[in-house]
């Protein structure tokens, strides 16, 4: 599967709930935030889980592709969810159909 699959089916794995998001990810994978670094599927699991907890239907109403880049292994996503998010961005590392490393930044306004 190429990169940019994986990132697809990432992509909407959000509208299937936690284990289709989990799912992406390689046993071995980290998320790199501003405020931690989450090792694990247990780790990676309790992060997504807050930010799906918080994510109330408006904020999907308002949810925008600005960029999305694949360059061989990476992805590269610019988003926003205005006024919640005012702009975010996600880098993925995918190998071997799973992603094993992923940043993420966001800005609200």
């Amino acid at each position: 599967m190429s990169t940019a699959a994986v990132f697809d089916r990432h992509l909407g794995a959000f509208a299937q709930g936690l284990d289709a998001v989990l799912a992406d990810y390689d046993a071995a994978a980290v998320v790199i935030t501003p405020d931690a670094v989450h090792h694990g599927a247990e780790e990676i699991r309790q992060f997504f889980a807050g930010f799906l907890a918080e994510a109330t239907p408006e904020f999907w109403a308002a949810f925008r592709v600005e960029t999305r880049q694949v360059a061989g292994e990476v992805a590269y996503l610019v988003w926003s969810a205005a006024p919640f998010v005012t702009r975010a961005t996600d880098t993925l590392l995918v190998r071997d159909d799973r992603i094993l490393v992923q940043t993420f930044t966001s800005f609200h306004g």
